[in-house]
Parts: structure tokens; sequence; C-alpha cells
């Protein structure tokens, strides 16, 4: 029936709706008027029809999302009741924060043997540790994340030195086989106002560097990751494209791989004013993130810029994930993209603007080279003070901060944390790369202003 009924109707081409449209412009200008143009250089068009449509082959994971819960170890038993809690109430993988060696047993304790997973986010580096934590969790599924390329970007610092850092991780390389054990560390990029393409090319970049020097043996031990903004449809066609990407890049050495990713809301467009607001944020970087395909997400509080981690805020960030999950069809999404004219256009602008940045940064000598100096941060404080002159002048819109703002809001008092970039006073070997959010200045105003 449905199938003869569309039958009565003829096919409209692409350029019979661009005809249409232009009468109904009566004499408006379809360029100026309906086409816009992003800071990454894509344009985006009115319409997208099946004259046009090129769809790319993504790697996409055949299992369903894992919702995940940050935990920063400052107590060992405080940390395992935390997590304890979190798996209890539906989170089904965990990211350990650390800064320091801790003790497995008093950590893990009931929590092995059960399918979770377990993410770490090391802010050192302790050869005889790791290789004693991965023996320990040999029968679990877990990520080291060990990313010394990382702690150079964001600290300005290796964690020793290049030689002694890629010494260790070679070592490790050869005794920890079966299990994640780098991690690009994606999010700074976005974090610090990168663009879309930028993100990509620059954590393709970086994961090269790894490659190059341990080959294709490690592709498959790799996760990215990333920071998910709130341009809802290009985060979807971001990690597609990120998953596309590392797939070519794997070819060369002899790999197929499906790109393990692991996402969390970015910190750029969050804020302190009108706090609630960041719940409605995080939700849609969320349903990006599904949609694009993520493995794993960690949802962030709503208060989590000016509030230290606190019971009711991680709970009403993990139930916001299983609501996506459980009550609101997102379960098992990771291919609902799949097809959709607008995402796949976008998908393959970012693969063709982001591989020709990442051709460019090899053919110059590497991801290194350029951070050593200086051009990978140049050119990501660029694109972060385009953004920050949009949002100066109302034409990025943060609501409750530069639009809908409720003027008598007083935060002065409820700051439990410094919530501005802070800085670095320590010397480092290259310019590292900031974070920062875009409504720090117009808050730092408001707080003086507060009576």
């Amino acid at each position: 029936m449905a199938l003869s009924f569309l039958n009565n109707f003829k096919p409209i081409t692409a350029a019979e709706w661009k005809q249409k449209i232009q009468v109904d412009l009566k004499g408006a200008d379809y360029n100026k008027t309906l086409l816009t143009s992003t800071l990454e250089g894509i344009t985006i068009k009115p319409f997208y029809h099946l004259d046009t449509f090129k769809k790319l082959k993504i790697p996409t994971p055949t299992t369903d999302f894992k919702i995940c819960q940050n935990i920063l170890i400052h107590s060992e038993e405080e940390a395992n009741k935390i997590a304890t809690n979190a798996l209890l109430k539906g989170a089904n993988a965990l990211k350990f924060i650390v800064d320091k060696p801790f003790n497995f047993e008093n950590i893990f304790e009931n929590l092995l043997n059960k399918n979770y997973e377990f993410h770490f986010q090391f802010n050192f580096l302790d050869q005889l540790f790791l290789l004693e934590l991965s023996e320990f969790l040999k029968n679990e599924i877990f990520y080291l994340n060990i990313d010394p390329i990382g702690q150079l970007t964001e600290t300005g610092n290796w964690f020793y030195n290049f030689k002694e850092d890629f010494k260790i991780l070679a070592q490790l390389s050869t005794k920890i086989k079966k299990h994640h054990l780098v991690g690009i560390n994606s999010k700074l990029y976005q974090n610090a106002g990168a663009n879309t393409v930028q993100q990509i090319a620059y954590s393709l970049a970086h994961a090269n560097e790894y490659l190059t020097q341990f080959g294709g043996e490690i592709v498959n031990q790799i996760q990215f990751n990333i920071a998910i903004g709130n341009n809802y449809f290009f985060e979807i066609a971001k990690i597609r494209a990120i998953r596309y990407l590392y797939n070519l890049i794997s070819n060369t050495y002899n790999k197929n791989t499906i790109a393990q990713v692991f996402a969390q809301p970015s910190f750029r467009n969050k804020t302190i004013y009108d706090y609630n607001v960041n719940m409605l944020r995080t939700t849609t970087e969320c349903m990006s993130g599904i949609l694009g395909g993520t493995n794993t997400i960690a949802n962030i509080s709503y208060d989590n810029v000016f509030h230290y981690p606190n019971e009711f805020g991680e709970r009403i960030a993990r139930n916001q994930l299983l609501i996506l999950k459980e009550e609101s069809y997102f379960k098992n999404a990771q291919n609902i993209a799949t097809n959709s004219y607008y995402i796949e256009e976008i998908t393959n602008q970012l693969v063709e603007k982001s591989l020709t940045i990442f051709k460019e940064i090899e053919k110059s000598g590497g991801f290194l080279k350029q951070l050593k100096e200086g051009t990978i941060q140049r050119k990501i404080k660029e694109n972060a003070q385009k953004e920050q002159q949009l949002f100066n002048e109302n034409k990025l819109i943060l609501v409750g901060t530069n639009s809908f703002k409720q003027e008598n809001e007083s935060l002065k008092n409820n700051l439990e944390k410094h919530p501005f970039t802070k800085k670095n006073y320590k010397k480092t070997s290259i310019i590292p790369i900031i974070p920062k959010r875009l409504a720090e200045e117009v808050e730092q105003i408001r707080l003086k202003n507060e009576a």
C-alpha cells in the first residue's frame, strides 16, 4: 500500500528543489540567504538530496555503549565505596583518575569478575606499578590510557623526558598485549578551542606518533578520549570521521580496526551562572556521542565546574545516560545516523579536511615537531579566539550567560573550587595547550560586581 502511494509521485531532483527555493526567495540571493559557513570552512546547505549522496563505510562497534562513572582516588576506601554504589545504580564502567600508586585490593574489593570495564587516567608514569596493576586485572577489561604526548601537550613537560617516557611505554607494550595500553587525550583540543576539523586531525596525528614508534602492533591497543561539544550533528559526524580515518591509517600498517572511543561532554561551553542549563547541554552532547557510535560515555555533573564531586550531581549525570539508554530508545543506537544525507555529507567533509591537515602535519615532520615549534598551539589559539569573539558579540549563545541572564543570581558564596583557568608558573619544555571555558571572562566580571 505504502509503495503504491509513493509511486504516484514523481521523484524531484536536487536541481528542481533549488529552483523552487529560489522562486520562493523572491529575488533574494540563495547563497547569502541560505548557505552558512562554519569556522571549519564547511558550508551548510538548506537541504540535502540523494543526487549528491555519498556514503562512507564507517567501522562501527557491534555492542551498545557503556555508562561510565569518573572517580578521583583520594581515599582508597572511599573510591571503592563510590564505585560500588555507581555500579549498583546502573553504571557498567568506571574511570579512576589517579595521582599516585594505590593498593589494588582496596580499590577493587568486590568489583572483579563481573564484566565491568575499568578505565584509568594516570597523572604519573610508574612502570613497575602499571605492570603489577595489569597482572592484577589480567582477567578484566581495562584501559590504561598511557599517553606521554598527552602529558606534554597539557602540562608542557614529559613525565620524565622523551627518551625515558617512550622507553617505559615500549617495555610496557612488550608485556601488555591483550589490553588497551595507550590513550589519546583528544578532549584537550576541544576544551582548548580547536574546531572540529582540527580536533580530528590532531587526534589522528597524535595517535600516529605512537604508531610510527611502535608499528601496527599497537593499532588495536589505542583508545581515543574525546570531548563532545554542543554542535549536535557535527559531533556525531566527528566521531564517525575519527573511526573512518583511524581505520584508513591502520590499513597502512596492514591492520583493520574499529577505533575505541571514550567520550565525555566538553567543559568549554559549561557555565557557573544558570548552571542547571548545563544539564541540558550534557544531555544533547551525550546523545551526539551515542549516535556517533561512542563505546563508553562518562557524563559530567551539571555543577562540576564549581563544585567538588558530590553524590547528587553524579547521580543526576549517571541517570541522564540511563534515561537515554533505557527510556529514550538510544539503546544500540550506534548505527542510527547511517544513511542520513546531512550527517553523511558532514562526515565526508570532515574526513576530507581533516585528512588534508593530517597529511600536512606528517609532511612537515610529524605532530611532535609541530608541538615543539608551537604550530599546533598557535592554530588552536587562533580558532579559540574566533569562537570567543563570536561569544562576546552574542553570535554564539550560552543561555543564562550572554542571553536570557538571571541578573540577580548570586554565586559568590557557592564556589567550592576555582572555576577559572589557572596560570602556569612552572618552567615548560613546550607551550602547553590550555583548556578554557568561553564564559570565564563574563563570569569573572559578574562575580566581581555581585553585591
